[in-house]
């Protein structure tokens, strides 16, 4: 398992979950620094980030894109997949497909979370999901394209009412028959909504593709109560090899949380 950690490139997201805000070549250098293995990075849009100077900035400091977030699109311009409005859909899905394209240029998967939506008022469920299926579909095999998977990331009840479980999305997965797309497992969201994390990590077995790796209040992992141990030992019990990934509010500071996320990934991952 290797580690990971967020840069933040959108300006209104700034009290959001990333650790770095101040830019590709900071955030790479300090990632670098701390030992990390690769970045996750949070873009406006895939025009905004240029490939050939990320990829001098992975070179040098020998990093890889972990996995690039499609957030934006909800936050800065109410984009997602399931919208009533079926232009609305179009461009989420156009928007994500950019970032499938910028993201193939690095080997890196496209994450689906806020994007994906909700039900909305006078929408039956089985509708909204029928859309989110009908976008996860096409993107997952524009992703496939490059070799790449799409990943899917559930959300806790405050933030959607889609799927909220990482089992229950990994088995409405297999019921598409969405082969191209994997869970990205959050621990924040999965300390909200599971009653046992690492049973329900278990239960995603080959379907998880990307992990979120923070405590239970948002923070570094070690500065809330979640059992870590347990989580650990089930996703090495799965065969889980990609990104502990932190997604993680930047507190005390962005060094200190990124301080505390390495030597938690270390002591977790590297000599347990």
């Amino acid at each position: 398992m290797k580690s990971a950690v967020t840069i933040c490139l959108v300006p209104e997201a700034r009290q959001g979950p990333f650790v770095y805000h101040q830019g590709l070549a900071d955030g790479c250098a300090r990632a670098a620094k701390l030992g990390f293995h690769g970045v996750e990075i949070f873009p406006p849009a895939a025009s905004a980030v240029k490939p050939a100077e990320l990829k001098t900035l992975l070179r040098k400091h020998r990093l890889q894109v972990a996995a690039i977030g499609t957030g934006a699109g909800w936050l800065t311009k109410q984009w997602s997949l399931t919208s009533p409005d079926s232009a609305i859909r179009r461009k989420a899905i156009q928007f994500i497909s950019q970032m499938i394209d910028l993201a193939s240029q690095f080997s890196a998967p496209v994450i689906v979370g806020s994007m994906q939506g909700r039900v909305q008022p006078g929408i039956e469920r089985s509708q909204a999901l029928g859309w989110l299926a009908d976008g996860l579909r096409k993107l997952s095999l524009r992703a496939a394209e490059s070799r790449q998977v799409l990943l899917y990331e559930p959300l806790n009840r405050y933030e959607t009412n889609l799927i909220n479980r990482i089992d229950s999305a990994a088995e409405w997965l297999d019921e598409q028959s969405l082969e191209h797309v994997r869970v990205l497992a959050d621990l924040f969201h999965t300390n909200i909504e599971q009653a046992d994390v690492a049973a329900a990590i278990v239960r995603c077995g080959s379907r998880l593709g990307h992990l979120h790796f923070a405590d239970s209040n948002r923070q570094a992992v070690g500065l809330g109560h979640t059992r870590m141990a347990p989580i650990i030992k089930a996703l090495r019990k799965v065969g889980y090899e990609g990104y502990l990934s932190a997604e993680i509010l930047p507190l005390p500071s962005s060094d200190q949380a990124s301080e505390q996320t390495i030597q938690s990934y270390r002591k977790l991952v590297v000599r347990s």
